[in-house]
């Protein structure tokens, strides 16, 4: 099975990334599993101040730290794992990420370290729902 784990570094990345340590027998003999971070883009002017080499290692820092958590627990675990930056819209990007790579499963956390949430669930996760046809498993 190949599993999109989208992971921004909040409590509930924690969650699903244990969720997924816990039933890896309900997820296939060996599981592939892709961790996808999503960053949000920086404002166009400073962007442009800074220069693209510097906008791209400030992502990639970020990624570095957002992951951070997750990466220990799968490598505690000895999960092997693949990382994927993308800088853009969060909810947007993950359903098509798991669409172009033909994903089985995307598990993601209920709510994030989103500037806006929902009530009941976060924006992001609703945005996954809401443009993607593979199965999402949302982790409270």
């Amino acid at each position: 099975m190949k599993i999109l784990l989208a992971a921004d570094g909040s409590n509930y990345t924690k969650r699903a990334v244990n969720y997924v340590v816990r039933n890896l027998d309900l997820l296939g003999r060996e599981p592939e599993i892709h961790l996808l971070h999503v960053r949000p883009p920086l404002p166009k002017r400073a962007a442009a101040a800074l220069g693209k080499t510097i906008v791209r290692r400030y992502h990639a820092d970020e990624t570095k730290k957002a992951l951070a958590s997750v990466k220990r627990i799968l490598g505690r675990n000895r999960i092997s794992f693949k990382v994927t930056q993308l800088v853009g819209d969060a909810g947007e990007l993950i359903a098509a990420h798991a669409k172009r790579g033909k994903f089985s499963l995307i598990v993601l956390g209920s709510h994030g370290r989103g500037t806006l949430t929902n009530m009941v669930l976060g924006s992001v996760a609703t945005k996954v729902l809401a443009c993607c046809k593979v199965p999402a498993l949302i982790i409270r």
